[in-house]
């Protein structure tokens, strides 16, 4: 167990969820001092931007998963050794569509973004891990950023300009 007295104040404030922000937790200033009110009015967007990145990309692999079928869909995971049926395959289907819809809308955030860092886990270690990190041989080089990034999402949660924030709620 760490002794919270033994903690630098910033680590402490933090951990009490003070927002507070010494100077040596500010931002560094830019090298071009001009540029600096362009990063004070984008600096919010990043977040929202990184979730409807990660939210398209799932929306556009679920969507593929629909349009095959939830069958078909289950002959393909089976092959590659996830012999689950088509109660996998809807569930993916959920995870990836719905998931994706929500997390880019911030919406059950860290559920959902949670739920897709599991999957992209299996993924990377159970099935692309062998093949080595490049994405062109099949590699986990894809589904380890993807899962790193759904983690990410998952521990912040939707942010400031979410639908979590606006209703006041997470899940």
């Amino acid at each position: 167990m760490v002794d919270i007295r033994q903690l630098p104040l910033r680590y402490i404030s933090l951990a009490l969820g003070d927002v507070t922000v010494s100077d040596d937790m500010r931002e560094p200033r830019p090298l071009l001092p001009f540029l600096e009110p362009f990063y004070r009015a984008v600096v919010p967007l990043a977040w929202p931007i990184v979730r409807v990145g990660v939210g398209w990309d799932l929306i556009v692999h679920g969507w593929g998963k629909v349009m095959r079928g939830p069958a078909a869909q289950a002959v393909l995971l089976a092959r590659d050794g996830y012999d689950f049926g088509i109660s996998l395959a809807l569930l993916l289907i959920f995870v990836e569509l719905i998931g994706g819809i929500c997390i880019a809308l911030g919406l059950f955030t860290r559920f959902f973004a949670a739920a897709v860092a599991i999957e992209m886990g299996v993924l990377t270690f159970d099935h692309y891990w062998s093949h080595g990190f490049s994405w062109l041989r099949q590699g986990y080089e894809y589904t380890l950023l993807w899962g790193m990034m759904s983690l990410a999402i998952a521990l912040r949660g939707g942010g400031a300009f979410s639908l979590d924030r606006k209703i006041g709620r997470e899940l």
